[in-house]
């Protein structure tokens, strides 16, 4: 009887294998880099324009968030997209090409789980310039923010929580793209995830209103993209105490928020491959 692979050796197997692919296109690969460390950089620049201009008028805040609170929101949105884009981006978008096309059935005779193996097939490490960005940028904003002194339950709890948030976009991802199993192509609702995560990217605070407030009840509580960034950006750029009730049971919703979109998107993908048929049956 042979022993079952290891999914950390195999994972570190496809680690290394995607660098050697990279480092075998280094020109595409330093093109990938700089074009998303100028993104990046761009993006920066435009709220420091913003918050240049609010300065000039009196103003000091959006929503609460000064401006070096606000870098490092921006800092952690960095970090949560670049970690989805090194590992799981690529690997969910060629789904549906494996689906169309049988690859599918190689992975399914693998003697080891077939999310496991379709998430992580490829690790895109292009994205590692944007996670160094972002651990730039939060190493310079927070000594920037006045009356901060962050502990270390701020500072255990904030790689926690972008790992949470990590989750949550994998979870939407992953489900998503399991669709295709059952359409086949699935574009435009592959698409809708780059729509809905565009609302992780600003405070939950700035939600509010007649129309705001709704949307800030469905995507906190129904889909939880408003979590995946304020909560661990708040953990380490706010005082975490328990004068903060809501933030508090916002950071417990996290975690139950985690667990629930793994176990949907595992529930999605399975009863997707259940009804998967081999393209060449």
């Amino acid at each position: 009887m042979t022993n079952r692979p290891s999914y950390i050796g195999v994972f570190l197997t496809f680690a290394r294998n995607s660098l050697i692919r990279d480092m075998t296109f280094r020109a595409n690969f330093i093109i990938e880099t700089i074009s998303s460390l100028s993104w990046a950089a761009m993006n920066l620049g435009f709220y420091t324009l913003v918050y240049s201009l609010m300065h000039r008028e009196g103003r000091s805040d959006i929503a609460g968030w000064a401006q070096y609170q606000f870098f490092v929101f921006i800092a952690t949105t960095i970090l949560v997209n670049s970690l989805v884009e090194a590992f799981f981006m690529e690997n969910a978008e060629e789904l549906s090409e494996m689906t169309r096309t049988g690859g599918l059935d190689f992975v399914l005779l693998k003697p080891m789980d077939p999310q496991f193996l379709i998430s992580v097939k490829k690790i895109s490490w292009s994205a590692s310039g944007k996670l160094l960005f972002a651990l730039g940028l939060l190493a310079y904003s927070l000594p920037r923010i006045e009356g901060l002194h962050p502990t270390a339950v701020q500072f255990t709890l904030y790689p926690l929580y972008v790992i949470f948030g990590t989750l949550i976009l994998y979870s939407i991802m992953i489900a998503l793209a399991a669709t295709s199993i059952w359409l086949g192509r699935n574009q435009s609702l592959y698409d809708f995830w780059f729509y809905i995560t565009n609302f992780s990217r600003y405070p939950m605070e700035i939600y509010q209103g007649p129309y705001g407030t709704p949307l800030r009840q469905v995507f906190t509580f129904v889909i939880p993209i408003l979590v995946v960034i304020n909560v661990p950006a708040a953990i380490l750029a706010k005082p975490l105490t328990a004068e903060n009730p809501e933030r508090l049971l916002l950071a417990a919703f996290a975690l139950v928020a985690t667990i629930a979109s793994l176990a949907i998107s595992r529930w999605v993908f399975m009863k997707a491959l259940a009804s998967y048929r081999s393209a060449s049956s």
